[in-house]
């Protein structure tokens, strides 16, 4: 017979043996100043973006983010480690970023397949590519040939790179772009955005000098970036922390940061600049007003429940505490929202990486799901 303290005890047993397993994170505190903002006014909740339509179905695994040639060709790459060209309604495979294999696709083969994250065309027609596991890239999008710029374990001020992520380029071909953590690989991002460490960069790379410099660090995992029509200034995610922050690349506050838009109701990912002159932030995921605080802001005081929670979760199981609700917001030139495109329960998607204009289409991205999607 069981014994009746047996019970209490196998649980104390367990507990203890819990709290002395190491963590896979080392997390900070942090502290959301405020609640997230009310669904009135531009976050009225709407169905715009269930007029989207779903394209290439099963062919584009996670088609994160855009760019367009002097053609009218667009590019894009996906989860896979593949890079692609969209031609009209026909698709086209450029290169894969690593190896060629039928795992390509699942998180413990990304760092063998490759990960194109930031992708943008340069004055000379190239691809330049960040693939989150390897490095700076130039693709010739005719041959698939790949030039590798600046390699991860090269990094840049001694900093190997861990997650390369958004991509810019100026008008006199700098290349902007984000490591997001000097710490975690993509493959494990839901521990960097739960952790809440500021590991991320802001680099440049110059292709005539070939060389390559910190601009910011400290970042609260730095993920899309755009520069102002102007290029005074440059926008950068800080997807974990749920906010935008402006550093002014010349003028009279050369060189200083602020913040740009703080509080928002979602993780922000790729900032694009519309024909409208505002700019578009997909939203990877939702964070919205309830009875009870979402579920990483009511965890981020608390260093000691984020370590716990990470020891007994797997990270797929992250996934249950998300809310499928696809978002992109348009923001003006003060920080403002000024108008939100909502899809309340997902019906045509549940996540935006990026919001890119081309020939009166609106194409959303996004980071693992099996389409993409086109609003006319």
């Amino acid at each position: 017979m069981f014994p009746a303290w047996g019970f209490p005890l196998a649980v104390i047993a367990t507990c203890a043996g819990i709290y002395f397993l190491p963590s896979p994170i080392d997390p900070e505190p942090f502290v959301f100043e405020k609640p997230p903002p009310a669904l009135v006014g531009s976050l009225q909740v709407n169905k715009k973006l269930q007029s989207g339509q779903r394209i290439f179905m099963g062919q584009l695994k996670g088609p994160e983010s855009f760019t367009v040639d002097d053609e009218g060709n667009l590019y894009t790459g996906t989860v896979d480690g593949k890079l692609w060209m969209i031609s009209g309604d026909q698709l086209h495979f450029i290169t894969q970023m690593g190896q060629n294999m039928p795992e390509c696709g699942t998180p413990d083969y990304e760092p063998i397949c490759g990960r194109p994250h930031g992708v943008r065309v340069d004055q000379d027609g190239n691809l330049i590519v960040a693939d989150s596991y390897f490095g700076l890239y130039k693709v010739n999008p005719r041959t698939g040939e790949k030039t590798l710029l600046l390699s991860s374990e090269q990094g840049v001020d001694g900093i190997p790179f861990k997650f390369l992520n958004g991509l810019e380029i100026s008008k006199n071909n700098l290349i902007y772009f984000t490591d997001s953590s000097s710490k975690w690989e993509r493959r494990h991002h839901k521990y960097e955005v739960i952790e809440t460490n500021h590991l991320g960069r802001l680099l440049t790379y110059d292709p005539v000098t070939r060389t390559a410099r910190t601009v910011l660090s400290g970042l609260y995992m730095a993920n899309g970036i755009t520069l102002s029509p102007f290029e005074d200034y440059i926008l950068i995610a800080e997807t974990s922390i749920c906010r935008i922050i402006r550093y002014w690349v010349s003028g009279a506050n050369a060189g200083e940061k602020e913040v740009f838009v703080d509080n928002l109701p979602g993780y922000p990912d790729n900032i694009r600049l519309s024909k409208k002159g505002l700019y578009r932030v997909g939203i990877s995921t939702t964070r919205f007003p309830s009875f009870f605080s979402p579920f990483l802001d009511a965890l981020g005081p608390y260093p000691f429940l984020k370590k716990f929670i990470a020891k007994v979760t797997p990270l797929s199981f992250y996934s249950i505490f998300l809310h499928k609700h696809g978002l992109f917001l348009e923001i003006n030139d003060k920080g403002d929202i000024v108008e939100s495109f909502h899809d309340p329960d997902g019906s045509v998607t549940w996540t935006v990486s990026d919001v890119f204009e081309h020939n009166g289409k609106v194409y959303l991205g996004n980071t693992e799901l099996p389409f993409l999607v086109v609003l006319q």
